[in-house]
């Protein structure tokens, strides 16, 4: 797929299940620098025809891609989905936001992470990148509910060995 400028609606919808991205700045020297971002799902969001927004949470302190940002404004979002092996490269323009009526819309209801500022970023361009060598992981929100019906039917089949007079032998459900 070749880099497009303008936010589809897939993009949309990917980027609003996203819990996790990195986030790409440079000096105005060209120093690079990379740091991961993550919230619950949906805390980067779509607030503009091609701008995306995002909390910046209270983290450790360094404030590199602050500085970074205040001296050369292009930045880079890499976003990845390990279980549907999906990566998305943006180019843009970051800037911080310390103006609490454009800072309210990118709170987060319910997580406790206290808000420094937000960051606005304009997308110049993007690429949906190709699956290859993307290992699949998956969470527990995922996993959770395939364990849970497991140990169910563990449950259940035990039972019915004890019921034909078998013993199932002991077995802990590892979690």
């Amino acid at each position: 797929m070749a880099w497009q400028s303008r936010m589809t609606d897939d993009l949309a919808r990917f980027i609003g299940t996203q819990d996790h991205f990195y986030f790409g700045t440079a000096s105005a020297k060209g120093a690079p620098y990379i740091q991961h971002r993550g919230g619950p799902k949906g805390f980067l969001r779509v607030i503009g025809e091609n701008r995306l927004g995002f909390a910046d949470f209270a983290g450790n302190a360094q404030y590199v891609s602050l500085r970074h940002m205040e001296e050369n404004p292009q930045a880079f979002i890499f976003l990845i989905d390990y279980p549907s092996r999906t990566r998305i490269k943006i180019r843009g323009h970051a800037r911080p936001i310390t103006d609490p009526e454009e800072i309210r819309p990118l709170a987060v209801p319910g997580y406790r992470a206290r808000v420094e500022r937000g960051i606005h970023f304009d997308i110049t361009e993007w690429d949906l990148n190709c699956k290859a060598h993307i290992q699949p992981r998956w969470d527990s929100e995922t996993l959770t509910p395939a364990f849970d019906r497991l140990e169910t039917r563990i449950h259940e089949l035990e039972a019915k060995v004890r019921e034909l007079g078998g013993d199932p032998g002991e077995f802990e459900m590892p979690r």
